[in-house]
């Protein structure tokens, strides 16, 4: 897997094809695994970058400060600089949405679409971040374990754990896998988000809002408003499909993305 020396830490990733880049970027608490189906069947023309994120993957941190969502976006920066790429379609799944947004705001000249998954713009309410503090807390005292087996029955469609259980022994093994420091610490870090609203109204680019109709985390109506507040915004409300869409629904995600995909080729 490549790798590079960035912003002080080895950052890896997982790249294919030639062409327009896709930049993806994973949720929490996973790493670029959850997006292999995506790069697997990538339309020819697509060049696919999928990085572990700071502290999760082969992308190991050992900080102690939060690994806040601007701090991914200074390494995404890194990453397209090192790779001399000038601009991606940037897709991002919950808190690769998230950065995603922080991208946005840094480095608006380097972001040439959008693809947000399962995502939201607004900071966290007191309760979350009180949430999220604790889900730190408990992850440093358990282990990862704490997080999964609460996490995962919010993550998929029901139909999707009944039907077809490998999906999320698969999804649990990738989280089974992270640091429990890189996952307080991100944590903690999502605590701190900024509100992303104040951008939706100048994003110029085009914009995809891919949405699970079963999605238990960030219901389907804040992914309608979402969509509907940035100008020119497509939004895909996906049948079957939870938190993690492309795992819950693959095809109809693969046919919303790609079809966005067919509209803003540049080569």
């Amino acid at each position: 897997m490549p790798h590079a020396r960035l912003n002080d830490i080895d950052l890896h990733w997982g790249e294919r094809g030639t062409g327009d880049v896709l930049l993806f970027l994973h949720g929490f608490p996973f790493d670029r695994r959850l997006w292999d189906r995506e790069i697997a069947t990538l339309p020819a023309g697509w060049r696919a970058i999928a990085p572990d994120l700071r502290g999760f993957g082969a992308s190991r941190d050992t900080g102690s400060a939060p690994l806040t969502m601007a701090r991914h976006a200074r390494d995404m920066i890194a990453l397209l600089d090192h790779l001399q790429i000038a601009r991606a379609l940037v897709c991002g799944l919950s808190m690769g949405g998230y950065v995603a947004f922080e991208l946005l705001r840094a480095a608006p000249d380097r972001v040439r679409g959008l693809v947000l998954c399962d995502t939201r713009a607004e900071a966290d309410a007191e309760a979350a971040r009180v949430g999220r503090r604790e889900t730190a807390e408990r992850v440093r005292r358990e282990g990862v374990e704490a997080v999964v087996d609460t996490l995962l029955p919010k993550l998929l469609a029901e139909s999707t754990m009944q039907e077809r259980p490998e999906v999320g022994e698969r999804l649990a093994a990738i989280m089974a896998s992270q640091s429990a420091d890189a996952v307080a610490r991100a944590s903690l870090g999502m605590a701190e988000r900024q509100d992303a609203r104040t951008l939706l109204a100048d994003i110029a680019v085009p914009t995809l809002v891919v949405a699970g109709a079963q999605d238990a985390l960030i219901p389907p109506d804040v992914q309608r408003a979402l969509a509907a507040a940035i100008p020119g915004a497509r939004l895909a409300l996906l049948p079957d499909a939870g938190h993690v869409a492309n795992l819950d629904n693959p095809a109809a995600f693969g046919a919303a993305v790609h079809g966005f995909l067919a509209t803003v080729r540049t080569t």
